[in-house]
């Protein structure tokens, strides 16, 4: 764990908050704390954060709107949301705002420092096998992992995690039929159905950011999983 790893964390319920607090601050993270989402989204403009933890339902702004805000300036910081709302629509609508996982009330804090400390060490500032200088050529692309960025013929997008390790995968293994369980077990660890629903919407999110080049296709090989083609290998 990285002892100087500082998170925001927001919470309106002062019981759990204090709980939960208590036993990350043991564990030696640093923790910016409030209530509601519009301090909170001041405190994050304010300051630098390795990851967030956030409630979904707080006063003057939802956790959902505070991701969204967060996302629109960062796409790379982990976001961690804790909530009492289990429907697969909410878990759904949360990971296509940006939040790279989603951790139902009541949970136990072993769950999320485990969580907690697998974000930090995939995020990029504590990710030190990382393949440096690596770079892809698709299509009018160029694919740069070190950076986690895709250099594209209408702009540069800077990835999340999760979006450049996928990618990344597609992109060593282009004309190559993937098998979803293996994609799954390479990027969440396991192939669970809240895991499947994520890799469904990361697929749809590079399709979009790739939608510029015609010639680059990412295919559903049906009940199979997927595969990355460009226009010299169609």
């Amino acid at each position: 764990m990285d002892a100087k790893a500082k998170i925001l964390y927001v919470e309106d319920d002062l019981t759990l908050s204090f709980v939960t607090r208590d036993n990350l601050e043991l564990r030696g993270y640093k923790i910016d704390f409030c209530m509601d989402g519009e301090e909170a989204l001041k405190l994050y403009t304010e300051s630098r954060y390795d990851l967030c933890i956030l409630d979904v339902m707080l006063p003057k702004m939802d956790g959902f709107e505070l991701a969204k805000n967060i996302r629109q300036g960062n796409q790379e910081i982990p976001i961690i949301f804790l909530t009492a709302k289990s429907t697969k629509e909410d878990k759904i609508y949360g990971l296509k705002l940006g939040a790279d996982d989603y951790i139902t009330k009541p949970f136990s804090i072993e769950e999320l420092v485990l969580k907690i400390e697998v974000f930090l060490k995939r995020s990029r500032q504590s990710k030190p096998n990382i393949d440096l200088g690596d770079e892809f050529s698709l299509g009018k692309f160029v694919f740069d992992t070190r950076n986690q960025l895709l250099k594209g013929p209408d702009k540069n997008r800077q990835l999340t995690y999760r979006e450049a390790e996928l990618l990344k995968i597609f992109c060593k293994n282009q004309d190559a039929i993937l098998k979803r369980d293996i994609i799954l077990h390479m990027i969440w660890g396991d192939d669970h159905y809240f895991a499947s629903r994520s890799l469904d919407v990361f697929i749809s999110r590079l399709r979009k950011y790739l939608k510029p080049d015609p010639g680059i296709k990412i295919e559903n090989i049906h009940n199979v999983g997927y595969r990355l083609r460009t226009k010299e290998n169609l």
